[in-house]
């Protein structure tokens, strides 16, 4: 079977595991599920289990659009693969927050154009877009274990500069790089909390909220 026939059968799976019930839970969480089949994560995780590192499939899924097969793609792609051309295609695509914290955690923060990549889509306009740079910093703060401190001081301006962006998904992706920046290590956290000190002095409803939800967090404040 070629990849675009074993990904339309994949398709036509989830739509046999989803269902409408699922489908107006993902809304009210935010989710855009124009072209969701109601599957969770839960369902998911075991199929990408049967198709691990397949680019070519990868690639398939993706075309399809379909919500949850775009999540599978990014779950079932190949790292070492994924160029940047490609995740610059991907990221244009993007249209729900979800998708875009699985493209982020599950795929681009695993190859070596990450870090380029967190700070190029941060200052990109697009919702979505400027969603993955500011989730991919928070994936870096998590995961990349050998990262110096310095490495994250740039996105702490990233931060700030970008602070005041009131969109629901963009706000809420700044307020989590700051947090996670932050509960790094004591050096960062410092960092951090001089960051959202910073916020506060800015006349934006939105920047005061980032800041004062990542003290809460930082400061127990």
């Amino acid at each position: 079977m070629d990849r675009h026939s074993a990904a339309a059968a994949i398709l036509d799976r989830l739509r046999t595991l989803g269902s409408e019930h699922n489908r107006q839970g993902m809304a009210r969480f935010g989710i855009n599920v124009e072209r969701a089949c109601g599957v969770s994560m839960a369902v998911l995780r075991p199929l990408a289990r049967e198709h691990r590192r397949d680019h070519a499939l990868a690639i398939a899924l993706w075309d399809t659009q379909a919500h949850e097969a775009r999540i599978l793609a990014c779950m079932v792609e190949d790292p070492r693969q994924a160029g940047p051309e490609q995740l610059g295609r991907w990221v244009e695509d993007l249209d729900s927050w979800d998708v875009t914290d699985q493209f982020c955690n599950k795929l681009v923060v695993k190859t070596p154009y990450a870090w380029e990549l967190a700070v190029a889509w941060a200052a990109r306009e697009a919702e979505f877009v400027r969603r993955a740079g500011f989730s991919l910093m928070a994936q870096l703060a998590v995961h990349d274990k050998a990262a110096p401190d310095a490495a994250f001081l740039p996105f702490l301006e990233f931060v700030v500069a970008y602070a005041t962006d009131g969109r629901n998904f963009v706000k809420k992706a700044v307020n989590w790089a700051l947090r996670q920046i932050g509960k790094r290590n004591a050096v960062l956290r410092g960092r951090a909390v001089a960051t959202a000190r910073r916020l506060l002095e800015l006349d934006s409803k939105t920047a005061r909220w980032v800041a004062r939800d990542a003290l809460r967090e930082l400061e127990g404040t």
